[in-house]
């Protein structure tokens, strides 16, 4: 994405746009993460000549790479969804107790966070740890092939539960009782940082550049685009949804631990607490399935059938049961679900689609209803930002379960957060609220009110059922 700062409003145009699937090596799931940096390189190639005051990354976070004495990269990344990690937090709390971890680190418990995959890669393959230089997250990786530095962004470094919310740095005293490699661990830099120039063995056509850290976790970034605090919650809407509201500091109590929240790291020294929901992953890999049995379906269709009331609240499920973390087929695993708890199977897909996007608006009641009760702080507002926000029937959905306004867009919130860092790294704007105030002006948002709610509720104290089913 090219982004251009003129008269006090921005705009931005894709420059390119490249498949990011994972591959199969030797059983295990991994990331073809030469294959991203050769398509990063040919997009840079693709701007040279245009001007450029900075470049700047964002990526998922949790998984990581491993660096060689040598600098070169030691093993393809695991991609979190792999099964090494089954078991393994449950080996990890028996070393550590898990109110330990959470008081430090004020990070929620996943299986796939990097804490319990690096725990298993020393039990696994402890030869190949041995030979690193360096562990950093795939954004750290990528910025060290283009400036040839290394270091961790704080934002994404906190989502590998290896970091202290309070003095937001390494917790290097817990990483020893787990006898983790705490020597890998390179230096914290802050969004907004100047990484460095990029380099001419990258490019000869754009190196000199600087290279922005903006928040390097794509979920920080859409934040930083908007104002996602006060008495407005947050909601990132994509593969995953991650629901939440911005903090000037942590919020770290034995509730907020209970009900499983997280304190990831934001920008300008903010905090992001916050609940991740698996989100649109469930749709995209149920296509998946549909794909591959010859029937295909694209969005606008799915939606326009699953609009229809006689698919309303037959089948729901809790988005966040582990059988939906990394199923062979999405599709067997829901109507699996539905027999486990006498509802009946969806009926085709535009059923499934129903099922899914209601289940979702009520998985986001209950994380709202819920960072409430930590927060003690009412939420009259919803902003749905990312690519899930054009998703007009789940963002209606949403009001309508919820009961409270939502205010859906930027789609592109997580590249327009990382251009405000490159502005306020490079001087174009004097604070982050300037950057806000730009984008604010630059992208119309789209309003969505309570419909229907009276028809939800009904349906969704029979979900509450569901969610206490995940964990009989």
């Amino acid at each position: 994405m090219l982004g251009r700062l003129q008269s006090g409003v921005l705009d931005v145009r894709e420059i390119d746009r490249f498949p990011n699937e994972p591959i199969r090596r030797n059983g295990s799931l991994r990331w073809d993460i030469r294959r991203l940096w050769d398509e990063m390189k040919r997009a840079l190639d693709g701007v040279s000549g245009m001007g450029l005051e900075s470049v700047g990354l964002d990526t998922w976070g949790i998984d990581y790479a491993l660096v060689g004495q040598d600098g070169e990269l030691l093993e393809e990344p695991y991609h979190y969804r792999d099964t090494r990690t089954e078991g393994i937090m449950e080996a990890v709390f028996e070393r550590v107790a898990p109110e330990r971890i959470y008081a430090v680190t004020g990070i929620q418990f996943l299986p796939i966070n990097t804490l319990y995959q690096l725990y298993a890669a020393c039990r696994s393959t402890p030869a190949v740890i041995a030979a690193a230089r360096a562990l950093v997250t795939i954004p750290d990786l990528l910025n060290y092939w283009l400036t040839g530095r290394l270091n961790s962004e704080y934002t994404n470094a906190t989502t590998t539960q290896f970091v202290d919310a309070t003095t937001r740095s390494w917790a290097v005293d817990l990483l020893a009782d787990l006898e983790l490699p705490t020597q890998l661990l390179m230096p914290i830099v802050e969004p907004g940082t100047v990484m460095g120039p990029i380099t001419k063995d990258v490019s000869t056509t754009v190196a000199g550049i600087p290279v922005v850290a903006p928040a390097c976790h794509d979920t920080a970034s859409a934040v930083a685009s908007v104002w996602g605090g006060g008495t407005t919650a947050f909601l990132s809407s994509g593969t995953w949804s991650l629901l939440g509201t911005e903090r000037a500091a942590p919020l770290i109590t034995p509730k907020a631990r209970d009900l499983n929240f997280t304190n990831e790291g934001g920008v300008c020294g903010t905090t992001r607490l916050l609940k991740n929901i698996g989100g649109l992953w469930l749709l995209q890999s149920c296509r998946r399935s549909w794909a591959a049995a010859g029937q295909r379906f694209d969005y606008a269709e799915l939606m326009a059938a699953a609009g229809e009331d006689q698919h309303a609240f037959l089948s729901l499920f809790d988005p966040d049961h582990r059988a939906f973390l990394h199923p062979e087929n999405m599709v067997s695993a829901i109507a699996q679900y539905c027999r486990q708890t006498g509802q009946p199977e969806p009926s085709g897909p535009p059923a499934y689609t129903r099922s899914i996007l209601e289940s979702l608006a009520f998985k986001y009641r209950v994380v709202l209803e819920s960072l409430e009760e930590i927060t003690g702080t009412r939420f009259d507002e919803i902003r749905i930002i990312g690519g899930g926000s054009r998703n007009r029937l789940l963002n209606q959905f949403t009001a309508d379960a919820t009961g409270r306004t939502v205010v859906a867009g930027p789609v592109e919130a997580a590249a327009l957060g990382n251009i405000a860092m490159q502005m306020l790294a490079t001087q174009a704007v004097a604070s982050l609220d300037e950057a806000r105030r730009v984008i604010d002006r630059s992208f119309p948002v789209e309003r969505f009110e309570p419909s229907a709610s009276e028809r939800w509720e009904p349906h969704y104290r029979r979900f509450q059922e569901y969610v206490e089913f995940m964990y009989v």
